[in-house]
């Protein structure tokens, strides 16, 4: 088929917006210390892996999975802190989830609006457009707390079906106040869903996932892939029973391979090895940020996830720089205003962290 044929059928049949809008990217790691991604460094242990081996070589791959996916989900109210009475969906990661969000609350007769904090998580915006809804973004303050004020005019102005709070926030690594986000669910009433993301739990450890009950409006987004399993690519969500019922219809069946099922189930069962990484992880976050913060023209911000967001005197060399190291990091400084020249890294291993550190003492003195 000729350019100007295949030209003209996109042009016919795909979304303008589609058409105009650009692939999300994942650089090719290979080669590199990978420290843009917010994974755990840690495998786990050698005597667990041969056990979960055995358990994915008995799966059964010839058989669609169970749909109801019973024992990933009573492990997760067993173990992850979901109140009584209460239930949880599945997703292929929180992306799906937020997909799936989107979907059931865009409506057919009017434009919907998905309504957030920014810098955010950019699929927070993307799963809106994609599902037909308008996304409306509040800057955070300079200190990147959630503008109280703003996000409450914004919710009278715009009657969002959904809000999106990230907690703690994703690119910023801060929790913002529990009163603030207590303020724009109760905003919200009867007309909106206040979602917690709650992605980077396992490092924050605090939670709105108790607060459920109190507020029918309310739901509660995680994902297992910051505790230590990206590769499985699980999220799940725990709201009221009669909403989550609604998000279930819009779900996808069979969304969660029989794989995923497996390694997921036995993940579960030792959590309590995932638990200790993620503690290790956080005393590695507060030795990193001590040191980053003793460099010249260096700002750390407050971290309550596993990585740190820093200001350097120049982002796009400091980047080049660590690139030319085979060390990979997230230059935020294009996303927003408020991250000018800030940089995002993953805290990883003490060996993976010190490389980065002397790379980055070395790109501020060239």
């Amino acid at each position: 088929m000729s350019t100007t044929r295949i030209d003209n059928l996109i042009a016919n049949t795909i979304r303008a917006d589609v058409r105009a809008g650009h692939i999300y990217n994942v650089p090719d790691s290979s080669g590199y210390i990978k420290l843009d991604a917010m994974e755990n460094p840690y495998q786990l242990p050698d005597d667990l892996r041969a056990e979960l081996a055995q358990r994915l070589a008995d799966a059964v791959l010839n058989r669609y999975p169970q749909p109801s996916y019973t024992g990933i989900k009573e492990r997760i109210r067993a173990r992850l802190g979901v109140p009584a009475g209460y239930n949880v969906i599945l997703g292929n990661g929180s992306d799906e989830i937020i997909s799936i969000l989107c979907t059931a609350t865009a409506r057919q007769d009017e434009r919907a609006v998905v309504l957030a904090p920014i810098p955010a998580f950019v699929m927070f915006q993307r799963s809106a457009q994609f599902a037909g809804m308008d996304f409306v973004g509040v800057p955070l303050k300079s200190d990147f707390s959630l503008d109280r004020a703003a996000m409450l005019a914004a919710i009278a102005e715009h009657k969002p079906s959904l809000v999106f709070l990230a907690y703690p926030n994703n690119p910023t690594g801060n929790l913002y106040d529990e009163a603030d986000m207590i303020a724009i669910v109760e905003a919200l009433g009867e007309n909106g869903i206040a979602v917690a993301d709650e992605a980077y739990h396992p490092f924050a450890r605090t939670s709105f996932m108790d607060k459920l009950p109190r507020y029918p409006n309310l739901v509660v987004m995680r994902t297992l892939s910051k505790l230590g399993l990206a590769g499985i690519r699980l999220g799940y969500l725990a709201a009221a029973p009669a909403l989550l019922e609604q998000f279930d219809k819009v779900r996808p069946p069979y969304n969660i391979n029989v794989l995923t099922q497996v390694a997921a189930e036995f993940a579960l069962d030792h959590v309590d090895v995932l638990d200790e990484q993620a503690a290790r992880l956080n005393d590695e976050r507060t030795r990193l940020a001590a040191a980053l913060a003793a460099l010249p023209g260096v700002t750390v911000f407050p971290s309550s996830a596993n990585f740190i967001t820093l200001r350097v005197p120049d982002a796009e060399k400091t980047c080049a720089k660590l690139f030319e190291e085979r060390v990979l990091i997230k230059n935020l400084s294009r996303m927003h205003e408020l991250l000018a020249n800030c940089i995002r890294v993953t805290v990883s291993t003490p060996e993976e962290n010190a490389v980065f550190l002397n790379a980055l003492k070395a790109s501020l003195q060239a």
